[in-house]
C-alpha cells in the first residue's frame, strides 16, 4: 500500500487504521445542492492520481454518504461529475457531498477489502448494509494447556488453538458441543476450575469428560482423543468412526463389556452430530454457500456453512439500501463484508456471475492467506445445495415479508390508537432500575419499523437522582437524552448520525401519570414537547396482571386496549425489551460493585500495585490502618506509591 505522509501503511484485513489523505473542500450550505456536490468532487479530482484506493464522500456534517474503491482514484471520481449518466439514487447522494476523503492502496484487491471494512465501520446510507447484530460463534480447541479445552468461542480469535465455524446460532454451536463432549471426553472447565480440583466433577460422572484435573486420564490418552476430535471436525469422522468401531469390538471380545458400552456411547454421538445435518455436504470439504431472492424492493441472502464435510448451520441476512443496485452487485457487496468477521473457506458456491469475480476471489484470498475461489454450480450434489439454498432464501424473504407487513399494520394501528399524525418510524421506550435508589441505571431502547434496533439502545448511569426517587431519575435520563436540542445551545460534543441528533416520533415510558408529567416538564423545558408525542405504559388497577395496562396521555386521558389485542401484545413486548435490557444493565452494575476493591478508589494506583498490597497485608482494611512505613515495606510497593496510599486515607489527619 502506498505511504503518505500521515505514517505507515497497515494492512487492510486486520482491523488497523490506514493511511488517509484528505481533501475536503466544504461548501456552506447544508441542503442538497447538485452543483455544490460537482464541485466539491471537482476540486477533488485536481489532486487524485491514476493510482488503486478507496473515497468516502462526506456531507456538509462530516457524515460519510458513500465509501467506494477504484483501480484508477482519478478516473472513478471523475465520473461522479457526469451528472447524466448517474442514477437516481447517486444523484441524490452527489447533491449531499461537500468534501472527501481518499485513502491509496498498493492494489486494487486491497481497496476491495478496505471498502468492504470501512463499509462496516462507518454504515454510509449510499452503499448496500449487510445488517446483522449477531456475531457468529465458533468451536475453539485451545491449544495453550496441556490438556486442551473445548469451548464455544465469539469475538476477536486471539487464543491460541483451532476454530471450527462459523456455526449459525448459539444453539446449534451449543448442540454439536455437547455432543462433542460425549464423542471425545475433552472437558470444558476453565483452568483456575482444573487446577482446584482433587475429584471429578460432574461432567466425568454423565460421561462427559474424561477427568484429566485429577487424573483419569494421563497426558498420551488425552491427546489421543484431541487427535481424534481435530480429524473429526476436519472432515476425517468416517476414519474416527471406524477406530471407535473397531475399539469397541475388540472390548467385546475381550469380554470388556463396560469399555465395550461407552465406546457405544462416544459412536451414538458421532452419529447425533451427522444425522443432524439437515443438508448433504459430503465431500464438499470447507465451503460457504450464497444465494439471493429478491421481492417487492426487498432482498434476502441464504448462507449455508460447511466445514469438513459438514453443515454448521446457515443464516439469513437482510441488506438494506438496495434499492436500484443490481442483484449480483448485492452479493458481492454482501460477501466481502460477510467476511470481514469470518474467515473465508477455500470454496465459495453462488448462485449466479458477481460483478469483478476475479477481483474478489484475489481480494478474499488476500484475507485468506490462501486461495479462495468462486464457484456456481452446474451439475450433481453442488447444484442440489444451490437449489436448497436458493428455496431457503425465497422462503426467509417471504416470512420476511410478511413480518413486515404485520409490523407496519401494527405500527399503523399504533398511530390510530396514540392518535398520531403518522406511524411511528422510530419508538423509543425508557424504564429505570434499582435497589432503594442504589446502582441506579436508566434505559433506552429502540424500536423502527423493522423491529428493534439494538445498535441504538443505550444505557444511562444515574448520577444525580441519589434517592428513591423514580421521578427525579427520570427527569435526568430524558435531560441527558434531549440535552443537545435545547433552543438556542449548539453543543460541540454531540454526535451526528447517533442517537444524540435524532429525535423519536414516538416515547413510550413505562411508568404512569408521575413518570410522564416528570418526562414532559424536561421536554418543555428543552422546547421540544410538541415535537414527539409521550405515552406512559402502567399497570391497570388489578396490579401485576397482564393485559389491563393503561396507556396514559400526557393531557390526563386514559386509554385501555383488548385483553387479545395484536397491538397490545406489541406495546408489551416493547416494554419487555425495555425492562430486559435495564435490569441487565443494573445486575451488571451491581455485580461489579460487589468485586470492587476499596483500593480501586485511590487515584494512580494500578492493578499490580494493588495486588501487591493485598497480598502483603492481606486485606484492604488492613492497608488502610497501616502506618507509611509498614506500606514502604511492602514487596512491589515504592516510596511514592506507598505515600499515595498514605495520604489518601490520611488526608487532613
Amino acid at each position: 500500500m502506498a505511504r503518505t505522509p500521515a505514517g505507515t501503511p497497515q494492512h487492510p484485513g486486520n482491523g488497523d487504521r490506514f493511511n488517509e489523505e484528505r481533501a475536503a473542500y466544504t461548501v456552506s450550505s447544508a441542503q442538497p445542492d447538485l452543483e455544490g456536490g460537482v464541485q466539491a468532487i471537482r476540486e477533488t479530482v485536481k489532486v487524485l492520481k491514476p493510482v488503486p484506493g478507496v473515497y468516502r464522500m462526506l456531507d456538509v456534517r462530516g457524515e460519510v454518504l458513500y465509501v467506494g474503491k477504484a483501480r484508477s482514484l482519478k478516473a472513478r471520481v471523475a465520473n461522479y461529475t457526469q451528472i447524466a449518466q448517474l442514477s437516481g439514487r447517486l444523484q441524490r447522494m452527489v447533491s449531499q457531498t461537500r468534501s472527501m476523503e481518499i485513502i491509496t492502496t498498493n492494489s486494487e484487491a486491497e481497496a476491495l477489502l478496505l471498502e468492504a471494512q470501512l463499509i462496516k465501520r462507518f454504515r454510509p446510507p449510499f452503499n448496500v448494509l449487510l445488517r446483522d447484530d449477531k456475531s457468529f460463534p465458533f468451536i475453539l480447541l485451545r491449544a495453550d494447556h496441556a490438556f486442551p479445552r473445548i469451548q464455544k468461542h465469539r469475538g476477536a480469535r486471539r487464543a491460541k488453538g483451532n476454530y471450527y465455524g462459523p456455526f449459525a446460532s448459539a444453539g446449534s454451536v451449543n448442540i454439536t458441543l455437547n455432543a462433542l463432549q460425549k464423542l471425545f471426553l475433552l472437558r470444558s472447565c476453565t483452568d483456575s476450575f482444573f487446577n482446584n480440583r482433587d475429584r471429578p466433577c460432574l461432567l466425568y460422572q454423565i460421561k462427559r469428560c474424561s477427568a484429566p484435573c485429577v487424573g483419569r486420564i494421563d497426558e498420551s490418552g488425552y491427546d489421543a482423543l484431541v487427535r481424534q476430535a481435530k480429524d473429526f471436525l476436519s472432515g476425517k469422522s468416517g476414519a474416527v468412526q471406524a477406530d471407535l468401531e473397531k475399539q469397541m469390538a475388540d472390548a467385546a471380545a475381550n469380554l470388556d463389556f463396560e469399555t465395550a458400552a461407552m465406546l457405544r456411547d462416544r459412536l451414538r454421538a458421532a452419529t447425533f452430530i451427522q444425522g443432524s445435518q439437515a443438508i448433504n455436504a459430503a465431500g464438499l470439504g470447507d465451503a460457504d454457500v450464497f444465494a439471493l431472492a429478491a421481492s417487492k424492493g426487498q432482498m434476502s441472502v441464504q448462507s449455508f456453512f460447511i466445514r469438513g464435510g459438514q453443515n454448521w448451520g446457515h443464516r439469513a441476512l437482510f441488506p438494506r439500501h438496495t434499492t436500484d443496485v443490481d442483484e449480483a452487485q448485492v452479493l458481492a457487496d454482501v460477501m466481502l463484508q460477510f467476511y470481514e468477521e469470518v474467515p473465508p473457506p477455500p470454496t465459495i458456491l453462488v448462485d449466479r456471475e458477481l460483478p469483478e469475480a476475479e477481483l474478489i476471489e484475489a481480494a478474499l484470498s488476500e484475507l485468506a492467506g490462501r486461495k479462495v475461489r468462486l464457484s456456481i454450480p452446474e451439475r450433481g450434489d453442488r447444484r442440489k445445495l444451490m437449489m436448497q439454498a436458493q428455496r431457503n432464501a425465497v422462503e426467509a424473504l417471504e416470512r420476511r415479508l410478511a413480518e413486515t407487513g404485520t409490523k407496519a399494520r401494527l405500527n399503523r394501528e399504533l398511530a390510530e390508537f396514540l392518535e398520531l399524525d403518522a406511524a411511528p418510524q422510530r419508538i423509543e421506550v425508557y424504564d429505570n432500575s434499582h435497589i432503594q435508589g442504589s446502582k441506579a441505571v436508566g434505559a433506552m431502547v429502540v424500536a423502527g419499523p423493522e423491529g428493534f434496533d439494538k445498535g441504538q439502545y443505550r444505557k444511562f448511569n444515574i448520577r444525580e437522582a441519589q434517592s428513591n426517587d423514580d421521578f427525579a431519575m427520570m427527569r435526568e435520563v430524558m435531560t441527558r437524552r434531549f440535552r443537545n436540542f435545547a433552543e438556542g445551545e449548539e453543543n460541540p460534543e454531540a454526535k451526528h448520525g447517533g442517537h444524540e441528533t435524532i429525535l423519536p416520533d414516538l416515547i413510550l415510558i413505562d411508568g404512569g401519570k408521575g413518570q410522564l408529567s416528570s418526562v414532559m416538564r424536561v421536554l418543555e423545558e428543552i422546547g421540544i414537547a410538541d415535537d414527539i408525542a409521550v405515552i406512559g405504559i402502567a399497570k391497570g388497577p388489578h396490579h401485576g396482571r397482564e393485559g389491563r395496562e393503561v396507556f396514559h396521555f400526557p393531557d390526563g386521558r386514559e386509554k385501555l386496549l383488548p385483553v387479545n389485542s395484536p397491538l397490545l401484545f406489541h406495546l408489551q413486548n416493547l416494554r419487555d425489551e425495555v425492562h430486559r435490557y435495564v435490569i441487565g444493565a443494573h445486575r451488571a452494575k451491581r455485580s461489579k460493585a460487589i468485586t470492587a476493591s476499596p483500593l480501586d478508589e485511590i487515584p494512580g494506583i494500578g492493578p499490580s500495585r494493588k495486588r501487591a498490597l493485598l497480598l502483603h497485608f492481606g486485606t484492604a482494611s488492613k492497608v488502610r490502618a497501616a502506618a507509611l512505613e509498614d506500606l514502604q515495606r511492602a514487596p512491589g510497593v515504592s516510596a511514592t506509591v506507598a505515600r499515595k496510599v498514605y495520604d489518601f486515607y490520611h488526608a487532613g489527619g
